[in-house]
């Protein structure tokens, strides 16, 4: 990830947190800077102007049920008031967007599964394109072991290896038709992992991958929710207790 080490200095101590503790901070955080940065980079007389004539239109709309001409009418108005507010609220929306897309960058890459942890079983899978025959060996540095031989004949377009080691980063490396691929893992206790797929261009490898759980969050009566679902939750729920606090439009 490109701003990892500028956003690890920040939001770094947040992975010594359980991470549904550190998805709702965060949560709270990113509804907190898109709502203030909306209400400082909007009219919000015009807003609550417009908000109120939308609120008209609609009563006025539930009256004129027996007059469709006229309930259509009102209805065009409507749509209109309701354009152009939100083509307001998405000039707000600009300035906040890019910040937000890197942190969530980072909560992407930090977030959605679970570490490896020391001993635990583990597979790594070389994907390749179809109709690719030939032999694959992986070699491992010092402190892993491989659970069967480390040769292997590439079958139904892919070859998995399952592995288990002590904690620490190592450099996988795949060797097929002379040439060395490389795929780093990390084995540890913290809440920490590095990215399970690499993408390989321009060769008969399609990818490198490295197994990893799911990281669930939440067990909403056998809904089971990520990282990005806990988010979408929390977010919601701030998003709505902050604009009342400090009355946005």
């Amino acid at each position: 990830m490109v701003f990892e080490n500028l956003l690890n200095p920040i939001f770094g101590p947040l992975l010594n947190l359980p991470t549904l503790w550190a998805v709702i901070l965060l949560s709270f955080l990113i509804s907190l800077i898109i709502t203030v940065v909306y209400k400082y980079t909007t009219n919000q007389d015009l807003m609550k102007q417009l908000k109120g004539e939308m609120k008209e239109f609609q009563r006025e709309i539930k009256e004129l049920k027996k007059e469709p001409e006229k309930a259509m009418q009102v209805q065009k108005k409507s749509m209109q008031t309701n354009m152009k507010y939100m083509m307001l609220s998405m000039k707000s929306t600009l300035y906040s967007i890019v910040p937000i897309i890197i942190i969530f960058s980072w909560m992407s890459t930090n977030f959605a599964y679970d570490p490896i942890l020391p001993g635990q079983d583990f597979t790594t899978t070389i994907v390749f394109e179809e109709n690719v025959d030939g032999t694959v060996e992986l070699s491992i540095p010092k402190g892993l072991t491989i659970d069967g031989g480390a040769r292997k004949e590439v079958k139904g377009g892919e070859v998995k290896w399952v592995l288990s080691g002590e904690e620490g980063e190592y450099l996988l490396e795949y060797i097929f038709d002379g040439k060395k691929y490389g795929k780093e893992i990390l084995i540890t206790k913290e809440n920490r992992y590095k990215e399970p797929m690499k993408r390989i261009k321009g060769g008969t490898i399609n990818s490198i991958e490295i197994e990893h759980n799911k990281k669930i969050l939440l067990n909403l009566f056998g809904w089971k929710v990520g990282w990005l679902g806990s988010y979408i939750i929390f977010s919601i729920l701030f998003s709505i207790l902050i604009r009342r606090i400090i009355k946005v439009y």
